[in-house]
Protein backbone atom coordinates (compact mmCIF):
# COMPACT_ATOMS: atom_id res chain seq x y z
CA UNK A 1 0.00 0.00 0.00
CA UNK A 2 0.90 3.86 -0.62
CA UNK A 3 -0.27 6.09 2.19
CA UNK A 4 1.83 8.44 1.08
CA UNK A 5 3.62 9.97 -2.32
CA UNK A 6 7.09 11.38 -1.41
CA UNK A 7 8.67 14.11 -4.04
CA UNK A 8 11.35 15.61 -2.64
CA UNK A 9 10.47 16.63 1.16
CA UNK A 10 6.86 16.91 0.22
CA UNK A 11 4.41 14.55 1.63
CA UNK A 12 1.41 13.98 -0.19
CA UNK A 13 -1.17 11.84 0.59
CA UNK A 14 -3.35 9.32 -1.63
CA UNK A 15 -5.89 9.18 0.02
CA UNK A 16 -5.85 13.04 -0.41
CA UNK A 17 -5.61 12.35 -4.16
CA UNK A 18 -8.68 10.20 -4.40
CA UNK A 19 -10.58 12.81 -2.18
CA UNK A 20 -10.29 14.94 -5.12
CA UNK A 21 -10.64 12.38 -7.68
CA UNK A 22 -13.76 11.62 -6.29
CA UNK A 23 -15.26 15.20 -6.10
CA UNK A 24 -14.03 15.30 -9.75
CA UNK A 25 -16.17 12.27 -10.48
CA UNK A 26 -18.98 13.39 -8.50
CA UNK A 27 -18.92 16.65 -10.37
CA UNK A 28 -19.33 15.20 -14.07
CA UNK A 29 -22.04 13.24 -12.80
CA UNK A 30 -24.07 16.18 -11.13
CA UNK A 31 -23.14 18.42 -13.80
CA UNK A 32 -24.75 16.06 -16.75
CA UNK A 33 -27.92 15.60 -14.22
CA UNK A 34 -28.78 19.11 -13.47
CA UNK A 35 -28.28 19.62 -17.55
CA UNK A 36 -31.03 17.27 -17.86
CA UNK A 37 -33.47 18.16 -15.19
CA UNK A 38 -33.23 21.48 -16.54
CA UNK A 39 -31.70 23.15 -13.56
CA UNK A 40 -29.24 25.53 -15.39
CA UNK A 41 -29.51 28.33 -12.74
CA UNK A 42 -27.22 25.86 -10.59
CA UNK A 43 -23.20 26.23 -10.63
CA UNK A 44 -22.83 22.53 -10.18
CA UNK A 45 -19.00 23.34 -9.25
CA UNK A 46 -20.14 25.25 -6.41
CA UNK A 47 -22.59 22.37 -4.97
CA UNK A 48 -20.07 19.84 -5.25
CA UNK A 49 -17.06 21.76 -3.81
CA UNK A 50 -19.28 23.24 -1.08
CA UNK A 51 -21.03 19.91 -0.05
CA UNK A 52 -17.95 18.25 -0.42
CA UNK A 53 -15.87 20.42 2.24
CA UNK A 54 -19.04 19.84 4.64
CA UNK A 55 -18.83 16.00 3.90
CA UNK A 56 -15.11 15.80 4.80
CA UNK A 57 -15.44 17.80 7.69
CA UNK A 58 -18.69 16.16 9.38
CA UNK A 59 -17.03 12.68 8.71
CA UNK A 60 -14.11 13.42 10.72
CA UNK A 61 -15.84 15.68 13.44
CA UNK A 62 -17.89 12.37 13.80
CA UNK A 63 -15.34 9.96 14.07
CA UNK A 64 -13.72 12.15 16.46
CA UNK A 65 -16.58 12.10 18.47
CA UNK A 66 -16.78 8.38 18.25
CA UNK A 67 -13.92 8.25 20.58
CA UNK A 68 -14.76 10.83 23.15
CA UNK A 69 -11.90 10.47 25.77
CA UNK A 70 -8.76 10.53 22.72
CA UNK A 71 -10.98 13.68 21.92
CA UNK A 72 -10.62 15.04 24.88
CA UNK A 73 -7.13 14.04 25.39
CA UNK A 74 -5.74 15.19 22.29
CA UNK A 75 -8.33 17.15 20.71
CA UNK A 76 -5.90 19.18 18.16
CA UNK A 77 -4.53 15.41 17.09
CA UNK A 78 -7.60 13.94 16.64
CA UNK A 79 -9.54 16.81 14.52
CA UNK A 80 -6.62 17.66 12.38
CA UNK A 81 -5.15 14.08 11.67
CA UNK A 82 -5.12 12.63 8.18
CA UNK A 83 -6.83 9.46 9.30
CA UNK A 84 -10.37 8.54 10.53
CA UNK A 85 -13.28 9.38 8.56
CA UNK A 86 -16.94 8.32 9.23
CA UNK A 87 -19.00 8.14 6.82
CA UNK A 88 -22.38 8.97 8.17
CA UNK A 89 -21.14 12.08 9.64
CA UNK A 90 -19.77 12.88 5.63
CA UNK A 91 -23.70 12.11 4.74
CA UNK A 92 -25.44 14.37 7.19
CA UNK A 93 -22.46 17.27 6.60
CA UNK A 94 -23.31 17.16 3.02
CA UNK A 95 -27.27 16.21 3.72
CA UNK A 96 -26.99 19.65 5.62
CA UNK A 97 -25.36 21.68 2.87
CA UNK A 98 -27.47 20.28 0.11
CA UNK A 99 -30.87 21.92 2.21
CA UNK A 100 -29.22 25.18 2.12
CA UNK A 101 -28.19 25.46 -1.33
CA UNK A 102 -31.67 24.03 -2.27
CA UNK A 103 -32.94 27.32 -0.74
CA UNK A 104 -30.26 29.54 -2.62
CA UNK A 105 -31.18 28.16 -5.74
CA UNK A 106 -34.67 28.24 -5.31
CA UNK A 107 -35.50 24.76 -5.87
CA UNK A 108 -37.60 21.91 -4.47
CA UNK A 109 -35.34 20.33 -1.65
CA UNK A 110 -36.59 16.89 -2.58
CA UNK A 111 -35.74 17.55 -6.28
CA UNK A 112 -32.68 19.24 -6.21
CA UNK A 113 -31.65 15.91 -3.40
CA UNK A 114 -32.60 13.06 -6.25
CA UNK A 115 -30.30 15.02 -8.85
CA UNK A 116 -27.58 14.47 -6.64
CA UNK A 117 -27.80 11.11 -4.86
CA UNK A 118 -26.00 9.23 -8.01
CA UNK A 119 -23.33 11.66 -8.04
CA UNK A 120 -22.79 10.72 -4.17
CA UNK A 121 -22.97 7.26 -4.51
CA UNK A 122 -20.48 7.34 -7.68
CA UNK A 123 -18.15 9.80 -5.19
CA UNK A 124 -18.49 7.39 -2.29
CA UNK A 125 -17.10 4.72 -4.52
CA UNK A 126 -14.33 6.32 -5.49
CA UNK A 127 -13.24 7.98 -2.44
CA UNK A 128 -13.18 3.77 -1.47
CA UNK A 129 -10.05 3.33 -3.71
CA UNK A 130 -8.63 6.13 -1.75
CA UNK A 131 -9.09 4.30 1.67
CA UNK A 132 -7.54 0.77 -0.02
CA UNK A 133 -4.57 2.31 -1.59
CA UNK A 134 -3.58 4.09 1.84
CA UNK A 135 -4.33 0.95 3.91
CA UNK A 136 -6.11 2.98 6.69
CA UNK A 137 -8.42 0.94 8.17
CA UNK A 138 -11.37 0.08 6.39
CA UNK A 139 -10.68 -3.40 5.47
CA UNK A 140 -12.29 -6.55 7.04
CA UNK A 141 -11.89 -9.29 8.88
CA UNK A 142 -9.11 -12.14 8.21
CA UNK A 143 -9.62 -14.41 5.26
CA UNK A 144 -8.37 -17.29 3.32
CA UNK A 145 -10.67 -16.22 0.11
CA UNK A 146 -8.42 -15.50 -2.60
CA UNK A 147 -8.77 -12.04 -3.44
CA UNK A 148 -7.71 -11.44 0.34
CA UNK A 149 -5.16 -8.77 0.70
CA UNK A 150 -2.67 -7.45 3.26
CA UNK A 151 -1.82 -3.59 4.50
CA UNK A 152 1.84 -4.15 5.46
CA UNK A 153 2.70 -0.83 4.82
CA UNK A 154 -0.86 1.15 5.20
CA UNK A 155 -1.87 3.73 7.83
CA UNK A 156 -3.42 1.06 9.89
CA UNK A 157 -1.06 -1.97 9.01
CA UNK A 158 -1.62 -5.71 9.00
CA UNK A 159 -0.14 -8.44 8.02
CA UNK A 160 -2.98 -10.77 7.74
CA UNK A 161 -4.73 -11.71 4.69
CA UNK A 162 -8.23 -9.94 4.83
CA UNK A 163 -11.41 -8.92 3.10
CA UNK A 164 -10.61 -5.94 0.98
CA UNK A 165 -13.36 -4.54 1.88
CA UNK A 166 -13.16 -1.00 -0.07
CA UNK A 167 -13.21 -3.09 -3.22
CA UNK A 168 -16.61 -4.41 -2.52
CA UNK A 169 -17.58 -0.89 -1.32
CA UNK A 170 -15.96 0.73 -5.06
CA UNK A 171 -18.28 -2.05 -6.92
CA UNK A 172 -21.66 -1.62 -4.91
CA UNK A 173 -21.55 2.50 -5.07
CA UNK A 174 -20.99 2.25 -8.93
CA UNK A 175 -23.87 -0.54 -9.24
CA UNK A 176 -25.96 1.75 -6.85
CA UNK A 177 -25.05 5.08 -8.99
CA UNK A 178 -25.93 3.39 -12.47
CA UNK A 179 -29.03 2.55 -10.72
CA UNK A 180 -29.61 6.01 -9.22
CA UNK A 181 -28.85 7.18 -12.64
CA UNK A 182 -31.37 5.09 -14.09
CA UNK A 183 -34.35 6.33 -11.80
CA UNK A 184 -33.71 9.75 -11.98
CA UNK A 185 -33.38 8.94 -15.99
CA UNK A 186 -37.79 8.15 -15.76
CA UNK A 187 -38.15 11.01 -13.93
CA UNK A 188 -37.09 13.49 -16.77
CA UNK A 189 -39.36 11.19 -18.97
CA UNK A 190 -42.08 11.18 -17.26
CA UNK A 191 -43.58 11.60 -14.04
CA UNK A 192 -42.35 10.39 -10.97
CA UNK A 193 -42.79 10.94 -7.25
CA UNK A 194 -39.83 14.00 -6.30
CA UNK A 195 -37.75 12.52 -3.55
CA UNK A 196 -38.05 8.87 -4.92
CA UNK A 197 -34.15 8.88 -6.01
CA UNK A 198 -33.10 9.87 -2.72
CA UNK A 199 -34.92 7.26 -0.66
CA UNK A 200 -33.25 4.77 -3.31
CA UNK A 201 -29.67 6.26 -2.15
CA UNK A 202 -30.98 5.50 1.51
CA UNK A 203 -32.28 2.61 0.89
CA UNK A 204 -29.22 1.00 -1.08
CA UNK A 205 -26.36 2.87 0.64
CA UNK A 206 -27.65 2.42 3.69
CA UNK A 207 -27.90 -1.46 2.60
CA UNK A 208 -24.64 -1.38 1.52
CA UNK A 209 -22.95 -0.43 4.63
CA UNK A 210 -25.13 -2.39 6.44
CA UNK A 211 -23.98 -5.34 5.19
CA UNK A 212 -20.40 -4.56 4.86
CA UNK A 213 -20.35 -3.58 8.41
CA UNK A 214 -20.43 -7.38 9.16
CA UNK A 215 -17.11 -8.25 7.67
CA UNK A 216 -15.32 -5.11 8.63
CA UNK A 217 -12.85 -4.87 12.14
CA UNK A 218 -15.49 -1.74 13.50
CA UNK A 219 -15.92 -2.39 17.34
CA UNK A 220 -19.56 -3.15 18.13
CA UNK A 221 -21.31 -0.81 20.24
CA UNK A 222 -25.33 -0.97 19.76
CA UNK A 223 -27.08 -4.62 19.93
CA UNK A 224 -23.80 -6.11 18.53
CA UNK A 225 -23.54 -3.71 15.75
CA UNK A 226 -20.97 -1.25 14.85
CA UNK A 227 -21.45 2.96 14.76
CA UNK A 228 -22.04 2.81 11.18
CA UNK A 229 -24.01 -0.17 11.02
CA UNK A 230 -26.68 1.47 13.27
CA UNK A 231 -26.62 4.89 11.42
CA UNK A 232 -27.09 2.01 7.94
CA UNK A 233 -30.10 0.31 9.26
CA UNK A 234 -31.55 3.60 10.37
CA UNK A 235 -30.88 4.73 6.81
CA UNK A 236 -32.31 2.22 5.36
CA UNK A 237 -35.62 2.58 7.68
CA UNK A 238 -36.22 6.28 6.86
CA UNK A 239 -35.82 5.88 3.23
CA UNK A 240 -38.43 2.71 2.80
CA UNK A 241 -41.08 5.00 4.83
CA UNK A 242 -40.18 7.61 2.58
CA UNK A 243 -40.66 5.94 -0.48
CA UNK A 244 -43.67 4.62 0.64
CA UNK A 245 -44.80 7.84 1.44
CA UNK A 246 -43.96 9.64 -1.31
CA UNK A 247 -45.61 6.75 -4.06
CA UNK A 248 -48.92 6.72 -2.18
CA UNK A 249 -48.87 10.41 -1.97
CA UNK A 250 -48.21 10.87 -5.55
CA UNK A 251 -50.42 7.86 -6.77
CA UNK A 252 -53.31 10.30 -5.29
CA UNK A 253 -52.90 13.22 -7.43
CA UNK A 254 -54.65 12.60 -11.11
CA UNK A 255 -52.87 11.61 -14.09
CA UNK A 256 -53.45 14.66 -15.89
CA UNK A 257 -52.04 17.05 -13.16
CA UNK A 258 -48.83 14.63 -12.57
CA UNK A 259 -48.09 15.18 -16.20
CA UNK A 260 -48.52 19.18 -16.37
CA UNK A 261 -46.74 19.69 -13.49
CA UNK A 262 -43.61 17.60 -15.02
CA UNK A 263 -44.10 19.72 -17.93
CA UNK A 264 -43.05 22.64 -15.99
CA UNK A 265 -40.31 21.04 -14.75
CA UNK A 266 -38.73 19.54 -17.47
CA UNK A 267 -40.46 20.96 -20.51
CA UNK A 268 -41.41 18.96 -23.34
CA UNK A 269 -39.30 15.65 -23.56
CA UNK A 270 -39.53 13.54 -26.92
CA UNK A 271 -38.86 9.76 -25.99
CA UNK A 272 -39.66 6.46 -27.52
CA UNK A 273 -43.11 5.36 -27.99
CA UNK A 274 -44.21 3.07 -25.55
CA UNK A 275 -47.68 1.78 -26.34
CA UNK A 276 -47.90 -1.96 -26.41
CA UNK A 277 -47.29 -3.71 -29.63
CA UNK A 278 -50.73 -4.32 -31.55
CA UNK A 279 -51.69 -6.60 -34.73
CA UNK A 280 -52.37 -3.22 -36.52
CA UNK A 281 -48.98 -1.82 -35.28
CA UNK A 282 -46.61 -4.05 -33.79
CA UNK A 283 -43.03 -2.22 -33.43
CA UNK A 284 -44.57 0.95 -31.46
CA UNK A 285 -40.73 1.68 -30.50
CA UNK A 286 -40.58 3.27 -34.08
CA UNK A 287 -42.41 6.49 -32.92
CA UNK A 288 -41.98 8.96 -30.69
CA UNK A 289 -44.13 10.80 -27.84
CA UNK A 290 -43.69 13.78 -25.16
CA UNK A 291 -45.81 11.82 -22.83
CA UNK A 292 -48.51 8.82 -22.37
CA UNK A 293 -51.96 11.54 -23.25
CA UNK A 294 -50.38 13.53 -25.83
CA UNK A 295 -50.74 12.54 -29.24
CA UNK A 296 -47.41 10.60 -31.15
CA UNK A 297 -44.92 12.85 -32.42
CA UNK A 298 -45.32 11.12 -35.81
CA UNK A 299 -49.07 12.46 -35.33
CA UNK A 300 -48.42 15.55 -34.49
CA UNK A 301 -46.67 16.25 -37.85
CA UNK A 302 -49.04 14.60 -39.85
CA UNK A 303 -52.04 16.92 -37.68
CA UNK A 304 -49.78 19.92 -39.21
CA UNK A 305 -49.35 18.42 -42.49
CA UNK A 306 -53.20 17.88 -42.47
CA UNK A 307 -53.77 21.44 -41.83
CA UNK A 308 -52.03 22.73 -44.48
CA UNK A 309 -53.09 20.46 -47.05
CA UNK A 310 -56.89 21.06 -46.45
CA UNK A 311 -56.39 25.14 -45.93
CA UNK A 312 -59.08 24.72 -43.23
CA UNK A 313 -61.03 27.83 -41.92
CA UNK A 314 -62.45 26.18 -38.52
CA UNK A 315 -60.68 23.55 -36.31
CA UNK A 316 -62.37 22.08 -33.27
CA UNK A 317 -60.28 20.04 -30.98
CA UNK A 318 -61.93 18.54 -27.76
CA UNK A 319 -59.43 17.73 -24.78
CA UNK A 320 -56.43 20.56 -25.05
CA UNK A 321 -54.86 18.73 -22.16
CA UNK A 322 -51.41 20.81 -22.50
CA UNK A 323 -51.85 22.24 -25.61
CA UNK A 324 -49.17 20.33 -27.72
CA UNK A 325 -51.72 19.13 -30.39
CA UNK A 326 -53.28 22.61 -30.58
CA UNK A 327 -50.03 24.49 -31.26
CA UNK A 328 -49.42 21.81 -33.91
CA UNK A 329 -52.54 22.32 -35.53
CA UNK A 330 -52.18 26.61 -34.71
CA UNK A 331 -48.47 26.16 -36.59
CA UNK A 332 -50.24 24.86 -39.50
CA UNK A 333 -52.79 27.62 -39.52
CA UNK A 334 -50.52 30.12 -39.79
CA UNK A 335 -48.54 28.48 -42.48
CA UNK A 336 -51.87 29.09 -44.30
CA UNK A 337 -52.07 32.64 -43.30
CA UNK A 338 -55.66 31.90 -42.54
CA UNK A 339 -58.45 29.57 -40.04
CA UNK A 340 -58.60 29.48 -36.10
CA UNK A 341 -58.95 26.25 -33.61
CA UNK A 342 -61.41 26.42 -31.26
CA UNK A 343 -60.17 23.88 -28.23
CA UNK A 344 -62.02 22.84 -25.15
CA UNK A 345 -60.68 21.45 -21.87
CA UNK A 346 -62.80 20.71 -18.88
CA UNK A 347 -60.45 21.17 -16.12
CA UNK A 348 -59.71 24.03 -14.96
CA UNK A 349 -55.86 23.27 -13.80
CA UNK A 350 -54.80 21.39 -16.98
CA UNK A 351 -56.37 24.78 -19.09
CA UNK A 352 -54.69 27.10 -17.07
CA UNK A 353 -51.18 24.87 -18.13
CA UNK A 354 -52.20 25.44 -21.15
CA UNK A 355 -53.60 28.99 -21.70
CA UNK A 356 -50.37 29.71 -20.21
CA UNK A 357 -48.42 27.75 -23.12
CA UNK A 358 -50.65 29.25 -26.05
CA UNK A 359 -49.50 32.59 -24.51
CA UNK A 360 -45.80 32.06 -24.51
CA UNK A 361 -45.86 30.39 -27.92
CA UNK A 362 -47.10 33.55 -30.00
CA UNK A 363 -49.54 31.36 -31.64
CA UNK A 364 -52.60 32.90 -29.76
CA UNK A 365 -53.90 34.59 -32.76
CA UNK A 366 -55.12 31.55 -34.37
CA UNK A 367 -55.99 29.96 -30.60
CA UNK A 368 -59.17 30.08 -28.90
CA UNK A 369 -59.43 28.36 -25.68
CA UNK A 370 -62.02 27.70 -23.68
CA UNK A 371 -62.39 25.91 -20.25
CA UNK A 372 -65.40 23.96 -20.63
CA UNK A 373 -66.75 20.36 -21.69
CA UNK A 374 -66.68 19.33 -24.91
CA UNK A 375 -70.13 18.04 -25.39
CA UNK A 376 -71.50 21.36 -23.77
CA UNK A 377 -69.61 23.94 -26.17
CA UNK A 378 -71.03 25.77 -28.34
CA UNK A 379 -69.40 26.32 -31.90
CA UNK A 380 -70.76 28.90 -34.33
CA UNK A 381 -70.18 27.99 -37.85
CA UNK A 382 -68.74 24.93 -40.46
CA UNK A 383 -66.52 22.62 -38.82
CA UNK A 384 -63.96 21.64 -41.27
CA UNK A 385 -61.93 19.24 -39.16
CA UNK A 386 -63.02 17.64 -36.26
CA UNK A 387 -59.87 16.21 -33.61
CA UNK A 388 -61.66 14.35 -31.17
CA UNK A 389 -59.29 13.73 -27.82
CA UNK A 390 -60.70 14.21 -25.07
CA UNK A 391 -62.03 11.40 -22.23
CA UNK A 392 -62.30 8.35 -24.29
CA UNK A 393 -66.24 7.40 -23.13
CA UNK A 394 -66.76 11.15 -24.53
CA UNK A 395 -65.72 10.09 -28.18
CA UNK A 396 -68.82 8.77 -30.25
CA UNK A 397 -70.52 11.69 -28.13
CA UNK A 398 -68.75 14.43 -29.38
CA UNK A 399 -68.82 13.27 -32.72
CA UNK A 400 -72.21 12.44 -32.92
CA UNK A 401 -72.70 15.87 -31.30
CA UNK A 402 -70.56 17.99 -34.21
CA UNK A 403 -71.51 15.65 -37.51
CA UNK A 404 -74.12 17.78 -38.22
CA UNK A 405 -72.38 20.74 -38.34
CA UNK A 406 -68.94 19.01 -40.58
CA UNK A 407 -68.33 20.65 -43.91
CA UNK A 408 -69.25 17.99 -46.48
CA UNK A 409 -65.94 16.43 -47.32
CA UNK A 410 -64.51 17.73 -44.16
CA UNK A 411 -62.32 15.71 -42.12
CA UNK A 412 -62.92 13.85 -38.71
CA UNK A 413 -60.21 12.40 -36.47
CA UNK A 414 -60.42 10.55 -33.33
CA UNK A 415 -57.25 9.81 -31.38
CA UNK A 416 -56.41 6.75 -29.11
CA UNK A 417 -57.87 4.53 -31.40
CA UNK A 418 -56.07 1.05 -31.26
CA UNK A 419 -57.62 -2.30 -30.91
CA UNK A 420 -55.37 -2.35 -27.57
CA UNK A 421 -58.44 0.61 -26.11
CA UNK A 422 -61.05 -0.51 -28.31
CA UNK A 423 -63.45 1.97 -26.68
CA UNK A 424 -62.90 4.55 -29.70
CA UNK A 425 -62.15 2.16 -32.49
CA UNK A 426 -65.27 -0.09 -31.87
CA UNK A 427 -67.40 3.70 -31.63
CA UNK A 428 -65.89 4.39 -35.02
CA UNK A 429 -66.73 1.33 -36.64
CA UNK A 430 -70.49 1.40 -34.98
CA UNK A 431 -70.82 5.29 -36.42
CA UNK A 432 -69.80 3.86 -39.99
CA UNK A 433 -72.05 0.75 -39.55
CA UNK A 434 -74.72 3.39 -38.82
CA UNK A 435 -74.04 4.76 -42.09
CA UNK A 436 -72.74 8.38 -40.29
CA UNK A 437 -69.13 8.08 -41.59
CA UNK A 438 -66.35 6.70 -43.39
CA UNK A 439 -63.42 5.26 -41.34
CA UNK A 440 -60.35 4.47 -42.28
CA UNK A 441 -58.01 3.30 -39.25
CA UNK A 442 -54.34 4.11 -39.79
CA UNK A 443 -51.93 1.81 -37.47
CA UNK A 444 -50.32 4.09 -34.70
CA UNK A 445 -49.63 2.75 -31.77
CA UNK A 446 -52.39 4.48 -29.90
CA UNK A 447 -54.37 4.23 -33.06
CA UNK A 448 -55.94 7.40 -35.04
CA UNK A 449 -59.65 6.91 -36.83
CA UNK A 450 -59.40 9.87 -40.22
CA UNK A 451 -63.02 9.80 -41.20
CA UNK A 452 -65.77 11.94 -43.15
CA UNK A 453 -69.56 12.50 -42.65
CA UNK A 454 -71.66 10.76 -45.38
CA UNK A 455 -74.01 13.10 -45.33
CA UNK A 456 -74.25 15.67 -48.22
CA UNK A 457 -70.71 14.21 -49.74
CA UNK A 458 -71.06 14.03 -53.99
Amino acid sequence: MYPYIHIGSFELGTFGIFVWLAVMAAFFVITRDFQRRGMANVDAATVVLVTSFAGIVGAKLWNSFESPGLLLAHPLAMLFSREGFAWFGGFLGGLLTLVLLARHYKIGLLRFLDACSPAAAIGYAVGRIGCLISGDGDYGRPTSLPWGMSFPNGIVPTTQRVHPTPIYEFIAGMLIGWYLWRQGAKAVRGPRPAGEVLALYLICMGMERFLVEFIRINPRIFFGMSNAQTAALISVIVGVIMLAVLRRRFRGIKGEHRIVEHQQQQGDVLQPEYHRATAECPHPERWRMYDSMTAEYEVLQFLKTLITTVKPELVVETGTFSAVSTLWIAEGLKENGRGKIISCEYDAKVFARAKQRVADSGLGRWIELRNESSLEMNVTGTIDVLFSDSDLPLREQEVRRYLPQMRPGGIILMHDASSHLKTVREAALRLEEEGSISVVLLPTPRGLVLAQKRAGRK
